[in-house]
């Protein structure tokens, strides 16, 4: 890491409008995205977990501008993408990529795996001739693992964890500022998905990238990322480093998450943070902090107060009533 500010949201919002009432005339609106800011520095991985529905794939296309935002802005680069149109968006999509989580639905199988490396390289005008892309291809598979005879396959030939090293091996294709990897190893089996992570990290290190990692699983984030957001109903909770988080976290529903880590070794017991019910719906979210209705430490300031987030040591960020006076 350098240090510079590579990618930045400011109050992003996302919120998918929904017919209410008998005759459908009153419209709610469900946030999946409600405000959530944060940046990314260049070569950093930035780890994004929590429960599925907390909103962090909508965040991630929304970074990609996949999904159209509600509100706020999203900067790469020190450039403003909320707001481009088409063909601008079309010439900064070589700046970010994103790998998918299902490996089986994000190629297309009418295409080599040729062509579907090269299709980004064609379309930002990256290679000229067919011999270029060609060589280009081979070095891209060979990044991820692959041979050279694979580029004739066609993606139903191959292995989970094979289509997601050619999905990697695409969005590696534009060299682009940064990568958002969509839970991109909870489709695979176990044992593929070390492999996975080893090579997301060896790629890491080898060209300088930086990612956004998102996933639900704290033990897949903590394998790979710098600094950690905790997601909860469209927000962050908790932010911090890595080792900071694991190591004392300070929101309540990070230390339920981190409890829930199972430990190899049976001989090692740890208490068990177990939530109430389960996750509200974002249509109709609890008032004040959106937790309150899980947390055996809820106050009354927490069910009419927005708590605010709180810097509680260096680069550790909570958003947490308990901390009010601290």
């Amino acid at each position: 890491m350098d240090g510079r500010i590579l990618l930045q949201t400011k109050e992003l919002k996302k919120y998918y409008p929904v017919k209410a009432g008998m005759l459908g005339t009153k419209t709610e609106y469900v946030k999946s995205v409600d405000g959530v800011t944060f940046e990314v520095a260049r070569g950093e991985v930035f780890g994004i977990v929590g429960e599925s529905g907390c909103g962090k794939s909508t965040l991630g296309k929304l970074i990609c501008n996949l999904t159209d935002k509600t509100e706020g802005e999203i900067i790469i680069n020190d450039k403003n993408i909320s707001d481009l149109s088409k063909k601008e968006m079309r010439n900064m999509r070589k700046n970010i990529q994103m790998v998918f989580q299902d490996p089986y639905a994000s190629l297309n199988p009418r295409m080599s795996v040729r062509d579907i490396i090269a299709e980004p390289l064609i379309i930002h005008n990256l290679v000229h001739g067919r011999e270029e892309t060609d060589d280009k291809v081979v070095e891209l598979l060979r990044y991820v693992g692959l041979d050279a005879y694979h580029a004739q396959r066609y993606p139903h030939e191959f292995s989970g964890g094979q289509r997601q090293r050619i999905g990697i091996a695409r969005a590696l294709a534009v060299n682009p500022s940064v990568i958002i990897a969509d839970e991109p190893v909870s489709a695979l089996d176990v044992s593929i998905q070390s492999q996975i992570l080893n090579l997301m990290v060896e790629l890491k290190n080898r060209l300088n990238l930086t990612y956004v990692f998102i996933a639900h699983d704290l033990s897949v984030v903590e394998h790979i990322s710098d600094r950690i957001g905790v997601m909860y109903l469209g927000n962050f909770v908790e932010v911090a480093d890595k080792n900071e988080l694991y190591k004392n976290p300070m929101h309540p529903y990070t230390q339920a998450l981190l409890s829930a880590i199972p430990i190899p070794d049976p001989t090692v017991k740890k208490d068990r943070v177990i939530l109430k019910g389960s996750i509200p719906s974002a249509l109709n979210p609890p008032s004040g902090c959106k937790f309150h209705t899980r947390c055996k430490y809820a106050m009354d300031i927490c069910k009419v107060e927005q708590p605010v987030k709180k810097q509680v040591s260096d680069n550790h960020y909570v958003l947490c009533h308990l901390y009010d006076k601290k």
